[in-house]
């Protein structure tokens, strides 16, 4: 039986621009555009997850089944920060066609008649996204902050609170307490 997990080597054959210790990208994930993606370590990408453009996967990330992460080039670039998460079916765009109705839309259109927006996205330490959520072009999720279960996240967030709703809405406040444990935990090695 075949591990579900990529190996070392086959991770190498992918072509990604890095890739740090002990990660674990399924068989049945996508990546596109592998040059363009770096992992760092204790990254874990789940079944039928879609990464394509520009994307810094930095250290302890997880990403659970059917998320999907569209990052664009140079300053539209997606990054996850160290210890930050994606529950399941989590949609994140760092490029979205201009739906204005002055533009033409979809990628079969030749580029001079659409109007495509592109800005870089930032999920930040321990951030945590629910399921199903959804997070636009520019958005910066700050340190610690949570988006509930479809959560549409169409402007920042700031650090440390908890947010739901369509669009987001903060909640209140989120404990800080998960800082001691990463201390803890990085300390004991």
């Amino acid at each position: 039986m075949t591990d579900s997990f990529l190996s070392h080597d086959e991770l190498h054959a992918l072509g990604l621009k890095a890739f740090g210790k002990n990660c674990k990208v399924s068989r049945f994930a996508r990546i596109y555009g592998a040059p363009a993606i770096s992992l760092g370590d204790h990254v874990r990408i789940d079944d039928f997850s879609i990464l394509s453009g520009e994307i810094v996967l930095q250290d302890y990330i997880h990403i659970a089944s059917h998320c999907t992460l569209h990052g664009g080039k140079g300053d539209a670039r997606i990054t996850m920060q160290s210890f930050s998460g994606l529950s399941a079916r989590v949609s994140i765009y760092a490029r979205s066609d201009d739906y204005s109705g002055e533009w033409l839309t979809n990628p079969t259109v030749p580029a001079d008649f659409t109007n495509v927006i592109s800005k870089g996205v930032t999920i930040g330490r321990h951030a945590i996204i629910g399921t199903g959520a959804v997070v636009l072009p520019g958005v910066t999720i700050g340190e610690g902050a949570a988006a509930g279960a479809m959560t549409l996240v169409n402007k920042s967030l700031d650090p440390f609170m908890i947010y739901a709703g369509n669009p987001a809405r903060p909640l209140k406040p989120r404990s800080r307490a998960f800082l001691d444990h990463e201390k803890a935990m990085l300390d004991r090695g």
